[in-house]
């Protein structure tokens, strides 16, 4: 126990430096982009002249000179007070806060159902290795991989919902959504069900690959073979001396993949019109919005954090050789 609080300890620790590196990046390459959040508003409304634009970045805070404004913009990040979104009008932190949940659902969904389905298929894969399964799911893996994340949406919204009418188009909840607690979160699993499924299979194939490799490699190791020289049950073998070892490069990689998974969610959620950070950073990019920008990008990499410390305190636990004192926490 006092290990794996070591290991979050010195991931927090090093999260600091991050944060601030994406914080101080966003701003210079927001500031070199040309024009500003009054440009993007008067080019939105096509009206206004040059005293109300002048008018506009004073009261926007727009006119104030390149030092001043990154001093203003720090202050505000160590407060956890990023200002005011003039793309949303509402406080930053407040837009960012109604909308994480839902991009929380569909990130923590897709990662377990792709990481799931890749895992359950590349073992099939491995254990009918050289067999017409094998090549089967090895090129149904890789269809689903190269296919384009918003032309899979496509195809779901019109098989599933234009034809079948299955499920919903858009949102995350009916327009009367159930009064009770249940109702609720079966409504919103049913809103989720075709974002997730497109987020998770052009992912699935990376996990497939992956755990069929490991496995492969796994069933001819010296351990498998003792443990089947002392005539333990195959399902045991499987489960505990060829799966288990195969499961380090998958948990590695959903790391990996996290910010990756994160960028592919902002075209899921315009596509499926999810009120979520994607759909949100859209809006805020399209506005030029530098303080939403940066509470959006600073949220996700937040995110992309706590992912990889759950994915380093998985690693330790299915190989505790990670966590000794020579290399704490070293998953990856």
């Amino acid at each position: 126990m006092g290990r794996k609080r070591s290991l979050v300890l010195r991931r927090l620790i090093h999260a600091v430096p991050v944060i601030f590196i994406v914080a101080v990046g966003v701003f210079f390459l927001l500031e070199l982009a040309p024009g500003d959040a009054v440009d993007a508003y008067l080019a939105e409304t096509g009206s206004g002249d040059k005293a109300f634009a002048e008018r506009l970045r004073e009261e926007w805070g727009l006119d104030q000179s390149l030092p001043l404004r990154f001093f203003i913009y720090m202050e505000a990040l160590f407060t956890l007070d990023l200002g005011w979104s003039v793309a949303v009008s509402a406080p930053v932190v407040d837009a960012i806060l109604v909308r994480l949940p839902n991009t929380v659902m569909l990130m923590a969904a897709a990662i377990l159902v792709s990481a799931g389905l890749g895992m359950l298929l590349g073992g099939l894969s491995a254990m009918r290795h050289g067999r017409p399964e094998d090549g089967a799911l090895s090129a149904i893996g890789l269809a689903l991989n190269s296919m384009p994340n918003f032309w899979l949406a496509l195809i779901l919204i019109v098989v599933f919902v234009v034809g079948l009418g299955w499920f919903p188009l858009a949102g995350v909840a009916s327009i009367d959504p159930p009064d009770d607690p249940i109702g609720r979160v079966l409504d919103t699993a049913w809103h989720l069900v075709l974002p997730v499924l497109t987020l998770a299979l052009t992912y699935m194939a990376l996990y497939q690959r992956l755990m069929r490799s490991a496995m492969i490699e796994t069933k001819s190791s010296g351990w498998v073979r003792a443990a089947r020289a002392r005539g333990l049950p195959n399902s045991r073998i499987v489960r505990g001396h060829i799966a288990r070892p195969a499961l380090l490069p998958v948990v590695t990689m959903l790391g990996l993949q996290a910010g990756t998974m994160l960028g592919g969610s902002v075209v899921i959620e315009t596509v499926f019109s999810i009120p979520g950070l994607g759909n949100l950073a859209f809006l805020a990019v399209s506005r030029r919005d530098l303080p939403l920008i940066a509470g959006v990008i600073l949220a996700g990499t937040l995110m992309v954090i706590v992912i990889n410390l759950l994915v380093d305190l998985s690693y330790a636990r299915l190989d505790p050789r990670t966590t000794d004192e020579r290399g704490a926490g070293r998953a990856r």
